[in-house]
């Protein structure tokens, strides 16, 4: 299954522009505010904070951009960030699907986090991060159902081999 919102990359684009625009506007108001008008007085500094806010906001919401390719043998997730100054922590891993532990969907107001638990050599457990919350209901339900399939599949592959040692 191939999950992917990149083609609303140009809505994302045009929000955080928008942000832009606004923050870079308050400024420009926050400057003529306090050296000629006098209009909002002591609360000019909400021309400055109102838009910092916006950008706290959508920075907190994570990677807009998120793929998901399950078909074939490996399971493909990729999160990147629209913005070049926050690509650097762009996230792509790929891994055979019967190294999948267990998946979790955090769910908070509005952001959501996806958190992939994944074997490692050494019997460890690695936990890896993936920020969904530009995903809609439906696309977070088919991914579910996609990782459920394969977690289960997993489950029925590590019994099968602890019955066949035992």
């Amino acid at each position: 299954m191939r999950l992917s919102n990149r083609n609303k990359t140009p809505l994302y684009s045009f929000i955080y522009s928008l942000a832009g625009i606004i923050f870079i506007l308050g400024v420009i108001v926050f400057i003529l505010e306090v050296n000629n008008y006098d209009i909002f007085g002591k609360m000019a500094w909400v021309l400055i904070v109102g838009p910092l806010m916006l950008f706290a906001f959508l920075y907190l919401l994570g990677k807009p951009i998120f793929e998901y390719d399950s078909d074939g043998e490996a399971l493909n997730f990729r999160n990147n960030h629209i913005l070049y100054v926050f690509s650097r922590k762009n996230a792509k891993d790929e891994f055979p699907k019967y190294k999948l532990l267990k998946y979790n969907v955090l769910t908070a107001l509005f952001f959501k986090k996806l958190y992939i638990y994944v074997s490692s050599k050494k019997s460890h457990t690695v936990i890896l991060k993936y920020d969904i919350s530009y995903l809609g209901k439906k696309e977070i339900k088919d991914l579910k159902f996609s990782l459920n399939k394969v977690v289960k599949a997993n489950q029925e592959l590590r019994r099968e081999d602890n019955l066949l040692i035992d």
